[in-house]
């Protein structure tokens, strides 16, 4: 029996990971040799070796016996070193291996871009451009041998369609909406500052006008949310009187009615209770005990009628100021819904806010942020154009609210339709943002996704103010330069057949959709053919939901359909 049981051991210690036989090792021979060590031997070494072997005893035992974990069981003590490379793996990643152009969402190119210009420091680039001219689907403009300046009178947009009696001059480039709680009051405080200073809007995000976005005077957006924070009852549904008193404050410019948003359309939105302090919990109106969710529709918006119906009451509300939408575009059939009963009912919105699946600020289920929703791009074509074909485009801006670096990615929304660009990433970026991408657990190590007041503390807000507006300065005088070296004095005359792309093949071909143009009220006529004739023909008033049935087929590919 004796000697079974040694070779079943033997047999055992063969079959361990080595690992396993490492710790076995140090248990046995390395505490034997350490202890021995300590007794015959003189100076430091002895007692460390002694505090080592113990260590990885203790906390290897622990791994073998007690552990959850596989890797611990199968690799005691070593098993926390892959969890602590994998912990800075972001960071190496960032900056030691990947090159200034690979990274996502923002590669390094883009981020310096940001803060060269943030902090007024020269930005142009030596030696030429490190990007890949030849590859398929590359952006690029051609240029004029007759450059202009763009003239003052197309720096701004007034916002406001003929139903409103309060209309705002809004700059080309805002930042877009980021709320109090999910940005630290510090941060919050630095853009008002630096929107103020520069003559452009604030976007206050869902989360509720905050004393922070009141404190420094700039230009509001008031976003309400699905969770209707700061103009809701406790049972989460509307508060005219609340509403009214934050809406007619005059800082207060517009009204934002948030449907969905580009990172997690049809989700609704959540904030961790770590970040939810007795402040905003006062602000939003919701307790601090669990995480604050936003529903995924709108209590009060669950039809184009009630929408409108909804817009026509904050209007009257707020004193007549501009009241729009924001969303992310999906179904195109369901916006056409929207679109049917701003005809049918004459309540029409003054702005339109598209946001892009790319993702914003807000964190996402993978799953929704990855494969929900059009790009910022393709939703804002489709919204422009819809707009066109429904005759009210004259009456409605389109603002495009996505990925913005730099003056070519505002041009490139401006070419698809926008009238006016929001970006709120790289307005982080000008805060002190690195895209250590810990927004949702609050240990943001810049201090600006954080209600961590030792991390948030670290913001200077007048510096930081300083550098949202200079970002907004030189971003917006990029995209005017571009603008007029194409031989264009006004930003009007830019259309998206001015965006070139290159093909697989290597050729240069104007930007091209799956959805072609519309001429001004041509939905409403019986001259339409194709997907814009199914989606009509699909949309209604009474509701917001289509069945997505029609098959989406790429005009290039010329493919007929066998019935």
């Amino acid at each position: 029996m004796g000697l079974n049981k040694q070779i079943r051991n033997i047999v055992g210690y063969l079959k361990m990971t080595s690992a396993q036989k490492f710790y076995w090792q140090v248990l046995t021979l390395g505490n034997i040799s350490s202890f021995t060590l300590l007794y015959t031997i003189a100076g430091w070494f002895p007692g460390f070796l002694v505090f080592f072997t113990l260590t990885y005893s203790i906390v290897g035992a622990y791994d073998l016996t007690l552990s959850k974990h596989t890797l611990n069981r199968l690799y005691p003590v070593l098993a926390y070193f892959r969890y602590f490379f994998e912990s800075i793996r972001t960071e190496v990643q960032q900056y030691f291996i990947a090159n200034n152009t690979e990274e996502m969402p923002f590669n390094r190119e883009q981020r310096d871009l940001v803060y060269r210009r943030a902090k007024s420091v020269t930005d142009t680039i030596p030696f030429g451009t490190q990007r890949d001219l030849m590859q398929t689907n590359y952006q690029s403009i051609w240029h004029s041998l007759a450059p202009k300046t763009i003239k003052d009178e197309s720096k701004h947009v007034t916002v406001g369609g003929r139903q409103c009696s309060k209309p705002y001059k809004a700059s080309r480039l805002n930042i877009s909406a980021m709320s109090y709680g999910s940005l630290s009051a510090e941060a919050i405080e630095a853009m008002n500052l630096g929107a103020g200073a520069g003559g452009f809007y604030h976007n206050t995000g869902e989360g509720g006008v905050s004393s922070y976005h009141l404190k420094h005077g700039g230009d509001l957006v008031w976003q309400i949310g699905t969770g209707l924070f700061g103009c809701r009852n406790e049972d989460g549904r509307f508060n005219p009187v609340m509403f009214a008193k934050t809406a007619q404050l005059a800082q207060v410019k517009m009204i934002e009615i948030k449907l969905s948003q580009g990172a997690k359309p049809g989700h609704g939105g959540v904030l961790p209770k770590a970040k939810i302090t007795d402040e905003i919990a006062q602000i939003r109106g919701v307790s601090k005990e669990e995480d604050c969710v936003s529903p995924a529709i709108n209590p009060e918006c669950n039809s184009p009628f009630e929408l409108l119906s909804f817009v026509s009451q904050l209007r009257e509300l707020s004193g007549g100021k501009p009241i729009g939408i924001k969303l992310c575009v999906g179904n195109p059939a369901e916006f056409l819904c929207l679109g049917k009963a701003m005809l049918e009912s004459n309540i029409y919105l003054d702005f339109i806010t598209v946001d892009g699946a790319e993702g914003g600020t807000g964190a996402a289920p993978v799953e929704f942020s990855n494969r929900l929703g059009m790009t910022c791009l393709e939703g804002t074509y489709f919204v422009h154009q819809a707009l066109v074909g429904l005759g009210l485009r004259k009456h409605i801006r389109v603002i495009s609210a996505g990925k913005t670096a730099s003056g070519f990615d505002m041009l490139n929304k401006v070419a698809f339709g926008a009238d006016i660009v929001n970006a709120a990433r790289t307005f982080m970026m000008s805060l002190g943002c690195i895209q250590s991408r810990q927004c949702d657990t609050n240990m943001c190590p810049t201090g600006v996704a954080t209600q961590d007041k030792n991390r948030s503390k670290a913001i200077d807000i007048e510096v930081k103010g300083k550098r949202v507006t200079s970002f907004h300065h030189h971003t917006l005088n990029s995209f005017f330069e571009l603008l007029g070296s194409m031989g264009l004095d006004d930003v009007s005359q830019l259309t998206y057949n001015m965006i070139k792309r290159r093909t697989p093949n290597g050729m240069l071909e104007s930007n091209t959709h799956t959805v072609p143009e519309l001429n001004d009220s041509q939905l409403t006529q019986d001259n339409i053919t194709g997907m814009w004739l199914t989606w009509w023909n699909q949309a209604s008033s009474d509701t917001f939901y289509v069945n997505d049935i029609a098959p989406l087929v790429p005009p290039e590919l010329a493919v007929k359909q066998i019935f």
